[in-house]
Parts: structure tokens; C-alpha cells; sequence
């Protein structure tokens, strides 16, 4: 569920009509719900009552000051990848023992960071992370809390450029390596091992994957204490998928997750972690642009918008479907026809849809991408120096830019011109 709706013919953001937001600041923009927010970040809290958890927003999946703060006073931890993604936490409140640091390139400056500045765990991922952070801990006179990062070897049936739990990939270390790995561990004066971390992938449709995995953990778990190991915290990681095509089977619900959870892992209590980031934020915003120009071809008719791959690269980077509707709600029965939807980048890539059917649009018409709340904004660019776009928040009957899009001035004058030029 959304709070993006058509009412009396145009499509809102809560109270606010996005048209109105549109020509206040210009198109393209991205728009997130607080009530959307604020509405799946509880799901997973209720998913999960009755046992101690603690729910990290990843934060890779939306970054924005603003998101984090709203999702952080309500008591969110956060999941970052780097030592900017930390800054982001803390400037918008969040406490470091809320905050677990990911992550397969962590640098000995960001675990200096994360340990001068507070930190609820590091999932290490390889050998020698940990004996970099056992290093930098001892340097500081203090000690790292540590899960280790297993990969189970568990294919999680999502996009190939999104799997992360199969023993090809690049993530943690083999299961059947967890018990070397973690004695080892635990001789490193610095380390302090707190728990186990697993993570197979992003916007699974099936909790199968997930139980699987699971069910390794729990085994894992049994035998790493009988090693005299204190597995306190079981990070899940996070993963569980959104209906990007609403005509579509919808993807497992938070409660039905929690149920899993809670009876494949239940007995062993642990304090659970998890990571979603594309379930909270991704159905909280919508990616507002302008039809340009309606191009004839020879074949097929185009939609130029003034949105482009710099702002929503998902389509061209995975393939990714979203749903784009009008801000003017069409007539029942309206017309339609296929449009290949593109932008104005100079890339055939350049393509969010091929052949969908739309109702008749002409330029100066809205279209709102859905579900464009996660991986976004924070994947975009200034491809062909286009500006990155305004994203803004509402909240009821009110908005507010929280991020302004550049001048082109201030994209000139990040560059510098040496003086023997």
C-alpha cells in the first residue's frame, strides 16, 4: 500500500496534488510519502513483536537526510556501506549503537570513524577485513563488536546483478568455512564477536529462499555456541520484494516474513536484525516528469520525457519494469495506444519502457513513475551535465524540498581549471 492516489481526477501525494508540487518546483522531481514511510517501517516492527529486534533501514536504498531522520525518530537502526553512508546516519540523529556497518571494502579510516563515533556491530565479510579492524581497534585502546558475514550458498531466484547468496558471489565467507573463521575471530584481542550475518539478495518474491538460508543459520548458530562462541544477534539482512507490476502476483507480506522468522529461529533467542531498505522506501516515492515531444517513427510512437537514465537508471541498468501513469486521471474507457517511453539522454538505453500501453498523452502532459522510492535519487547522476533532480517530502497537506536541484552554476564550479591551461 501507497499514498499515492487519484483523487477527483488527480493523482496525490497524501493531500498534496503532485501537479501542484510540479509547478512549484519544476519537473523532474522525486517525491516520497511520510505516511508510506512511516506505515512500512511499522510492518516490519509488528512482523516481528514478541521477539527483541531491532529493524536497519538500508540506507543504500534512500539516503536522504530527511528519510533518515523520519525513519531514525521512530526508532530505526540503520544498515550503512560506507564511511559517507555513516555521516548521512549521524547527522540525521541516529545514535551509533543503532547502526551496523556493511559492507565488503570497508577502509581502516571508515572503521576508525565508525569506532570513534559509535557503532552497533561491523558485519565483516573476509579475513583480512578482520584483521584490519583488529587493528585500527587496538590502535584506539578499544574493542570492534563483530558478526561475521556467511554465505550459504543459496540461490535467492531474483535478477543476476542482485543475488548475493551464492557461493560465486563476492559476498561473505563460505558457511563451511564459519567455523575457522570465527575461531580465528575470537584470537584477535580487538574483535568482539556478537553474532552471525547472512544476506542472499534483493526483492525476493519468495520466502523459500529466505527459509532455506534461515535454516542454515539456525544450524550454524547450535554449532558455533557448542564452540563457545556468544551468538547473541542473528542479522537476516534484508531483501523481500515490492509489487512493481501491480497486475502481478504481490510479493510476501512483512507479517508473513515475521511468522517465518520467528518459527524457523525463534527457539534459538536471538536478538534478530534485519536490513530492508527497497520494502520501506521503494512504494514511498514516485519520479515526477513532462512529455516533451510524442515523436512519430516509422513503427511506433515515442514518448520523450524530460526525465532521462541519469535520473532513474533502473530500467536501463536491470531491465526494471514501473508502472508510469498520468497525473490527470484518464476517462473510464479512454483511449490508449504503445508508447516507447524514453528520455533525453544521448544513449538507446536511454528507454523506461517499450511498448506500453498508455492512455493518449501530448507534451506538457505529467506522468508519474511508481514504486521509484528506492534506488533512485541516490543512483543517480549528472550524465550529459544534466543537474540532478529536486526530491521532495510530503507529509498530509504539506511538502517541502529536501534536496534542491543545482544551478548550473554550481555544477560549473566544481570543476576547476588548472592555471597552465
Amino acid at each position: 500500500m501507497d499514498h499515492f492516489l487519484y483523487r477527483n481526477g488527480r493523482l496525490m501525494a497524501e493531500d498534496v496534488a503532485l501537479s501542484d508540487i510540479a509547478a512549484s518546483v519544476g519537473t523532474p522531481f522525486y517525491c516520497y510519502s511520510a505516511a508510506t514511510l512511516t506505515r512500512h517501517l511499522r510492518l516490519f516492527n509488528d512482523a516481528l513483536a514478541g521477539m527483541e529486534h531491532l529493524v536497519c533501514y538500508a540506507m543504500k536504498a534512500n539516503s536522504n537526510l530527511a528519510v533518515l531522520k523520519l525513519l531514525g525518530d521512530l526508532g530505526a537502526g540503520m544498515d550503512v556501506v560506507s564511511g559517507g553512508e555513516y555521516r548521512r546516519a549521524r547527522a540525521a540523529g541516529v545514535p551509533g549503537d543503532r547502526i551496523v556497518f556493511s559492507g565488503i571494502g570497508k577502509t581502516k579510516d571508515e572503521m576508525r570513524l565508525a569506532l570513534t563515533g559509535g557503532i552497533r556491530q561491523f558485519n565483516v565479510e573476509s579475513e583480512p577485513e578482520m584483521e584490519a579492524l583488529n587493528q585500527v581497534a587496538l590502535s584506539l585502546n578499544t574493542v570492534a563488536p563483530i558478526s561475521v558475514r556467511v554465505n550459504p550458498d543459496v540461490d535467492a531466484k531474483t535478477h543476476e546483478k542482485i543475488a548475493t547468496g551464492r557461493k560465486e558471489d563476492k559476498f561473505g565467507i563460505p558457511i563451511s568455512r564459519a567455523s575457522e573463521v570465527y575461531a580465528h575471530a575470537a584470537r584477535l584481542p580487538g574483535l568482539q564477536v556478537v553474532g552471525i550475518d547472512v544476506h542472499i539478495g534483493s526483492q525476493l518474491t519468495d520466502l523459500a529462499p529466505f527459509e532455506a538460508a534461515y535454516r542454515k543459520l539456525a544450524d550454524l548458530t547450535v554449532q558455533l555456541r557448542a564452540e563457545g562462541h556468544d551468538i547473541r544477534r542473528l542479522d537476516l539482512g534484508g531483501g523481500l520484494g515490492i509489487p512493481y507490476e501491480r497486475s502481478n502476483a504481490d510479493p510476501p507480506l512483512p507479517s508473513d516474513y515475521g511468522a517465518m522468522v520467528q518459527r524457523v529461529l525463534g527457539h534459538l533467542e536471538c536478538e534478530i536484525e534485519i536490513e530492508p531498505g527497497r520494502l520501506i522506501a521503494g512504494n514511498a516515492g514516485v519520479l515526477v516528469s513532462e512529455v516533451i515531444y510524442v515523436k512519430e517513427g516509422e513503427e511506433r510512437q515515442f514518448l520523450i520525457l524530460d526525465a532521462a537514465m541519469n535520473d532513474l537508471i533502473r530500467p536501463a541498468m536491470y531491465g526494471a519494469y514501473h508502472d508510469i501513469v498520468p497525473l490527470i486521471e484518464p476517462a473510464p474507457g479512454a483511449e490508449s495506444r504503445p508508447y516507447d517511453v524514453v528520455g533525453p539522454v544521448c544513449e538507446s538505453g536511454d528507454t523506461f519502457a517499450k511498448q506500453r500501453m498508455l492512455s493518449l498523452l501530448s507534451p506538457g502532459d505529467l506522468v508519474a513513475f511508481r514504486s521509484a522510492g528506492a534506488y533512485g535519487a541516490v543512483m543517480a547522476s549528472e550524465y550529459n551535465s544534466r543537474p540532478l533532480i529536486p526530491e521532495v517530502l510530503v507529509s498530509g497537506d504539506q511538502f517541502a524540498v529536501i534536496r534542491a536541484r543545482p544551478t548550473f552554476d554550481e555544477m560549473l564550479n566544481r570543476d576547476t581549471i588548472p592555471e597552465w591551461l
